[in-house]
């Protein structure tokens, strides 16, 4: 078991990745002295595929737990799952001694962290990630919070997790689709890194796919070590942390026009292709080097399928984006792989090209 610490200003956290070490979550809470009173929160689909497993690492547990399943859906990030779990909490006696669980995806993490971050004005909470997507980004970092009026993450707090427990045994039921998804954010992490990284992940595509898992194991730890070190030098987002939103104000326009029907991780991976396209219309990006950084996005495009997108829509979507700032869009573009240019803006019919061109990749 490996053990990766995010050194951030007063709450540093360490992050377990292994195999088959689900076992040791209660083990390692008990370890770091954290509250002893559990409410586990699993995603529904995980829950049942893993109920055995889930059931058994339970009885052994001494202490006060119970369990609350949600489904884990982004129409349900939203406040009515939020009371769900508040009432839950509630009507077994839960106070601010609690240990809250997040045991599933993204969405799970994003949900549980957020409850965490206001119940009781603040409880502890631990996340277990399921998915690759939430292994490689939604787990480490802080951010969490709620979808609401066809925004996305619109209303949350930035919650540090006491720690992260990744069992890459999880990622072994995960449909391609799941894969696929984590996979955006892998490929994020590629153009931000360096020409390494862009490179092991170019010419590993199938075995990704394919589940291997060495290769898995070591996209996590890479993708985990570099978003702890940006993380740890901006924990609020004010400055460089927002590198990591690279192809996301692309990727959430096209979530919500898409009314939620398009995989967060697929949305990204087109999100990207669209700030390609648009860092070389504002001429940041040679052609010859865009060329270049599409390989990968080529390389996937069969993966990804999406519907007719309304661009004004987008677009209009885009202006509510929590990241704006003074009512202009900023986006996350690239000179070159980790060339990264933050807050940069651009005109309406700028972006109306990036998406026509961005989107035509995946057609």
């Amino acid at each position: 078991m490996k053990k990766i610490k995010i050194p951030i200003e007063q709450n540093t956290y360490d992050v377990y990745l292994g195999c088959d070490i689900f076992d040791q979550l209660f083990k390692i809470a008990e370890k770091l002295k954290l509250n002893k009173n559990i409410m586990m929160i699993p995603d529904e689909k995980f829950y049942n595929i893993r109920k055995a497993e889930i059931d058994h690492l339970i009885k052994t547990y001494h202490g006060k737990l119970n369990i609350h399943v949600i489904q884990a859906t982004e129409k349900l990030k939203s406040f009515y799952t939020l009371q769900k779990i508040f009432t839950e909490l509630l009507n077994k006696e839960y106070t601010r001694d609690t240990l809250l669980v997040a045991l599933g995806g993204g969405i799970i993490g994003d949900i549980v962290g957020f409850a965490a971050s206001i119940f009781s004005r603040g409880v502890q909470y631990v996340q277990v990630p399921t998915t690759l997507l939430a292994a490689v980004d939604s787990s480490v970092g802080g951010k969490t919070g709620i979808n609401f009026g066809n925004t996305k993450n619109i209303i949350g707090a930035f919650k540090q997790p006491k720690f992260v427990l990744i069992d890459s045994d999880f990622l072994d039921t995960l449909p391609k689709k799941e894969i696929i998804s984590g996979l955006g954010e892998v490929i994020k992490y590629a153009y931000l890194t360096n020409q390494n990284f862009y490179n092991y992940i170019l010419s590993n595509v199938d075995n990704i796919l394919e589940k291997k898992k060495d290769v898995l194991e070591k996209i996590i730890e890479e993708s985990v070590r570099f978003k702890g070190d940006v993380v740890a030098n901006d924990e609020k987002e004010s400055g460089t942390r927002k590198m990591l939103n690279l192809g996301h104000t692309f990727a959430h326009a096209f979530e919500v026009e898409q009314n939620y029907k398009i995989k967060h991780g697929h949305a990204v991976i087109i999100g990207i292709a669209c700030a390609l396209f648009l860092s070389n219309k504002l001429n940041l990006l040679n052609d010859k080097k865009l060329n270049s950084l599409l390989e990968l996005l080529i390389q996937v495009k069969g993966l990804i399928k999406i519907s007719d997108v309304d661009y004004k829509k987008s677009i209009s979507i885009m202006k509510r984006d929590k990241k704006n700032r003074d009512g202009k869009i900023k986006f996350v573009l690239l000179k070159d792989i980790g060339g990264i240019l933050i807050d940069v803006e651009a005109s309406d019919r700028d972006i109306k090209y990036a998406l026509k061109m961005g989107l035509s990749i995946f057609r």
